[in-house]
């Protein structure tokens, strides 16, 4: 991707207007913290009036956690498989209202083999990868002897969903971003015995900035928080906080590449396990492309960079294809 992106600077394309496709709506894929309000990454923009997006994703997740500290132990080696479809309609011409509707399915996964490819031909295998290489599938974590999770192999169900409303504060000017403020809340649909979901409902409010520079490039920042309910597996939850902080570069009206940073605190306190203690930081890659009048198709990969966290799943492919119904 950075290669792509350096080619495309050297290579000088011919011109395009600096109206890009937005950052990529991804959230925190930790197969824990993601049963919490996750606002995906969005831009400040919203939907002309009487428009809608009908917008489907696939994002296959890989996990894999291998913990033993003292009085509480972590064995977590599958992949999620995340369909969500997420319907966005601009209400008025500064108000947008939105629904995602997400299924989840948990199984051994296809991935595996591909990661350890790369591992072993850049940095070597990960640790917790290396401890559970002769294991296909398992989702079981205790604390003080007792059983907390114990995921199902082959998992199929409803996830919790969410309604989001987003509105446009300030319009872009040559001076100024736009800059737009987002809520939205999680309604407890998922089936809390395979965790799929938490049980109660959530609360997020946000900012959503975006400015154009010159003709190639868009900028794009979130910040949300976010109250949970409720508890999950017995533990509490807190309030987290998420930023991100992308760069899209407009190669043609029709095609972008973006790169893309996100952090996530985590909502859970002093279990003593990674998976639930740190907080998560990522980077994303991918490249957005319109191939008909009212179609986008979207690709993005998500990479671990826990070098200061350490709560992130192991890696993340996710494809969108999104319609736009236009009055």
């Amino acid at each position: 991707m950075l290669g792509a992106l350096a080619a495309a600077l050297c290579l000088h394309p011919s011109q395009a207007p600096a109206e890009g496709f937005g950052p990529f709506p991804v959230r925190n894929f930790n197969p824990l913290q993601q049963l919490v309000l996750n606002m995906p990454a969005d831009r400040a923009v919203v939907l002309s009036q009487g428009t809608l997006d009908v917008r489907l994703e696939l994002a296959e997740t890989a996990a894999v956690y291998s913990e033993l500290p003292q009085n509480a132990s972590a064995q977590m080696k599958f992949e999620t498989l995340r369909t969500g479809l997420f319907l966005r309609y601009g209400v008025t011409s500064k108000l947008e209202v939105g629904f995602e509707l997400p299924f989840l399915y948990r199984y051994t996964g296809i991935m595996s083999g591909m990661i350890e490819g790369v591992e072993r031909a850049t940095t070597g295998l990960s640790p917790a990868r290396s401890a559970l290489s002769n294991v296909n599938y398992v989702y079981n974590i205790t604390r003080n002897g007792q059983q907390v999770i114990n995921g199902t192999k082959g998992a199929l169900g409803l996830g919790d969903s969410m309604v989001q409303v987003k509105y446009q504060l300030v319009r872009e000017t040559s001076d100024m971003p736009a800059l737009s403020l987002r809520t939205a809340i999680k309604l407890p649909t998922g089936d809390q015995n395979e965790y799929f979901g938490s049980g109660s409902p959530d609360f997020g409010l946000g900012l959503a900035i975006e400015k154009a520079l010159g003709s190639r490039w868009v900028m794009y920042g979130n910040l949300n928080g976010v109250v949970p309910t409720g508890r999950i597996a017995g533990f509490a939850l807190y309030p987290t906080i998420m930023g991100m902080a992308a760069a899209e570069y407009l190669w043609s009206e029709n095609f972008s590449l973006t790169m893309q940073f996100d952090y996530y605190t985590t909502p859970f306190r002093n279990v003593g396990l990674e998976v639930f203690d740190k907080g998560v930081s990522e980077l994303v890659a991918g490249f957005s492309y319109r191939f008909a009048q009212h179609w986008l198709w979207q690709a993005y990969a998500i990479e671990n960079i826990d070098f200061v966290t350490g709560g992130a799943a192991d890696f993340t492919l996710g494809v969108l294809f999104t319609y736009r119904f236009q009055s």
